[in-house]
């Protein structure tokens, strides 16, 4: 799926004027998101920095509904002139492969801008589960195939998912749970009711600290600082990463030099330490790619995560 910054033309000089006086006016910032959650955090963050540096107010519009499909269609719509910018996580990237039909077109109908982040899942179980390691949790599945649980919050979720990533990749079969968020997936997990869940740092590292719930692998490619004692799921079943992201499009047509501009900036910000910080207390890594980096980026999650959501025949939640 191409995506449609890659084919962009060169700025024209008409284009590059726009650049130089961009921005001139406000900058719509949309979220598919209720207001209060990470990217809704991350993009008010950005925000005010971007109106510290251009003197422009960046407003965020929240437009939650139907698993980030409202607020995508929305910003599909908006003229491509840089004023309308929309904030994306491993949704847009799931999204193609799990809706057999989506309003807008996610490989054509927007340009990328930048990645902001990158964000590991834990893999946690209860502190009295037998397996320490996931070897051990491996062995569990193989030697008690379909009676191990994975809780996850939703059906076709990015922790869904990665788990039946690694479901694969182990050769093993366990019972799908979905919950309605989190939190509730959590509690069973540390009540023993569920077996294991991948989950974000942030929610894993309290319990994990207080002993309620045991890390036993991390997603990411590599070992993390706030968790260097936990290993990796690829260190036992190379290969294997599942990372969910948060990053930055426009509509497609919007002119390159301005696309240029705004990534430049952003990617700058995200690097700032106050930034930073503020990823890592939600256990994310900066990033901060090109437009190029991003589109090769997000074309290759999003045959990722058609993959296994065909493998497993997951279906969307009604």
């Amino acid at each position: 799926m191409a995506l449609a910054a890659v084919t962009a033309l060169a700025a024209t000089p008409a284009f590059a004027q726009d650049a130089a006086s961009y921005p001139n006016r406000p900058i719509r910032m949309i979220v598919p998101f209720a207001p209060g959650g990470g990217l809704d955090i991350s993009a008010r963050l950005i925000g005010h920095k971007l109106t510290e540096k251009w003197g422009q107010n960046v407003v965020v519009d929240s437009r939650p509904g139907a698993a980030t499909i409202v607020g995508t269609e929305i910003a599909s719509k908006a003229a491509p002139d840089g004023y309308t910018v929309l904030m994306i996580t491993t949704t847009f990237a799931i999204n193609p492969g799990l809706y057999a039909k989506l309003p807008y077109d996610a490989g054509k109908d927007f340009a990328p801008v930048t990645q902001l982040n990158s964000q590991p899942n834990v893999v946690v179980v209860a502190p009295n589960f037998a397996g320490k390691s996931v070897k051990d949790l491996i062995a569990h599945a193989k030697a008690k195939p379909g009676e191990l649980t994975f809780a996850s919050p939703g059906a076709g979720s990015a922790p869904h998912l990665a788990a039946e990533m690694f479901q694969r990749a182990a050769s093993v079969s366990m019972i799908h749970v979905p919950y309605k968020g989190i939190p509730a997936a959590v509690t069973d997990v540390i009540g023993g009711r569920i077996t294991m869940l991948f989950t974000t740092t942030l929610s894993a590292a309290p319990h994990v600290n207080s002993g309620k719930l045991r890390a036993i692998a991390i997603s990411s490619a590599q070992r993390q600082a706030s968790m260097p004692g936990v290993p990796t799921v690829g260190e036992t079943l190379p290969g294997y990463r599942a990372e969910a992201f948060q990053g930055m499009v426009v509509p497609a047509g919007t002119p390159r030099a301005v696309i240029e501009k705004l990534s430049a900036e952003v990617a700058r910000i995200v690097k700032l330490p106050d930034v930073a910080q503020r990823f890592q207390l939600d256990g994310a890594e900066g990033v901060g790619s090109t437009p190029a980096e991003f589109a090769t980026f997000l074309k290759a999650e999003m045959q990722r995560w058609s993959k296994v959501i065909m493998d497993a025949g997951v279906k969307a939640e009604q």
